[in-house]
């Protein structure tokens, strides 16, 4: 995942709603809830402010935009209320995607292309959200689709898609870390 295109799209955060989308029942639909989670830990561990501040020179908040993660699971739907009220300038939606790559694979998506990708578990489609969100209010959506390997009921999470996990998680809390 290139780390820079990341950080272009994040260019003047201030506001920035993490939505992790999957299913933890199904092997590795579990990679937008793995990504959340990571996020989830890091600003636990105050290494990531949870305050807005203004960006500097180069765009990004420096290391202090408020970012806020929601664990959509298999219905993100039912969290748009909880993202409305927090109206982030920037929502990047994680979640397994069907781009017929190889297993782990990372792939930044505009939102106006995800009509020919295939989302994994949740039944309302990314777009509609989206665009319902937009009608409340203006963000950018950066959206970040995991190739899975087995989406078998039961099935363990695969190498592959953990650590592509950590690494989405790894390259958006290092944007978001405190100068020291």
């Amino acid at each position: 995942m290139p780390a820079k295109i990341l950080k272009q799209k994040l260019n003047n955060a201030q506001r920035v709603a993490v939505l992790g989308i999957g299913s933890e029942l199904r092997g590795d639909d579990i990679a937008g809830l793995l990504v959340a989670q990571q996020i989830e830990e890091t600003i636990t561990k105050q290494t990531i402010s949870p305050h807005s501040t203004r960006p500097d020179k180069s765009g990004l908040a420096q290391g202090k935009p408020e970012i806020r993660v929601f664990i959509g699971e298999t219905a993100p739907e039912n969290l748009t209320g909880e993202i409305k009220k927090f109206q982030p300038t920037h929502l990047i939606i994680i979640d397994a995607a069907e781009f017929n790559k190889e297993p782990g694979h990372i792939e930044i998506m505009e939102p106006e292309t995800i009509g020919g990708t295939s989302f994994c578990t949740h039944s309302l489609p990314l777009a509609v959200i989206i665009g319902y969100l937009l009608e409340s209010f203006k963000f950018q959506a950066i959206i970040i689709g995991i190739q899975p390997k087995t989406l078998t009921f039961g099935a363990q999470p695969t190498k592959e898609v953990i650590a592509a996990a950590k690494k989405i998680a790894k390259a958006i809390t290092a944007l978001f870390k405190r100068a020291k």
